[in-house]
């Protein structure tokens, strides 16, 4: 009886584990397939949305004004902030992804906020005697932005018997660090709906 059981309970888990399976798929296709297991913001949605918000930028009559000032304007990205009540909401990928973008359009020169600590970390150790004077880089070099760009990403919910509409706005504006003025604000919006039966999805 004891063998019988536990051939069966080999049985079982194996059949239970023969269930699982994975497959490479494209970014369309993981989209479809993740608004079937979660109505959280996925890749796809920050792709949208950077998409959308550089094009409003080239398109807004500030942008034209601040190129007629600034050939190749030189921009510092301030980080998207994220103002959601989603702990887990990918703000650093919604970053990258704009960055990505506006250096992909070739409108801009972007002034990395990321490495700033480290390059002055570096150009401190080498003026501290420790390099070569020939190779030492001087200290004032660096190049200052003419924009800043900041941006915030938020969510509302509605909720009633068990459906659900969240309503992402990933809004941005661009300031002239110069005149303190601001150039141009861009709002974009996805939207999310999902249903909750009582046993689950």
């Amino acid at each position: 009886m004891k063998f019988l059981i536990t051939v069966l309970s080999l049985a079982v888990l194996a059949a239970s584990c023969g269930s699982f399976k994975a497959k490479r798929v494209d970014a369309n296709e993981s989209d479809e397939k993740g608004l079937a297991i979660t109505d959280n913001w996925m890749s796809a949605d920050t792709t949208q949305a950077v998409t959308d918000i550089v094009k409003q930028m080239k398109a807004h009559p500030g942008f034209n004004k601040m190129k007629a000032r600034h050939q190749t304007p030189k921009v510092f990205i301030a980080e998207v902030q994220n103002q959601t009540s989603e702990a887990y909401f990918p703000i650093g990928d919604l970053n990258d992804e704009l960055l990505n973008e506006l250096s992909l359009s070739g409108e801009f020169e972007l002034v990395d906020q990321a490495a700033r600590e480290k390059i002055l970390g570096e150009i401190t150790y080498q003026n501290d005697g420790m390099v070569d004077p020939a190779t030492v880089k001087k200290i004032g070099k660096q190049t200052g932005a003419d924009v800043m760009i900041f941006g915030n990403v938020y969510m509302k919910p509605e909720k009633r018997d068990g459906k659900t509409i969240k309503e992402y706005s990933v809004n941005m504006r661009m300031t002239d660090i110069e005149k303190a003025t601001e150039l141009l604000r861009t709002r974009t919006k996805v939207f999310k709906y999902s249903e909750k039966n009582a046993s689950g999805w």
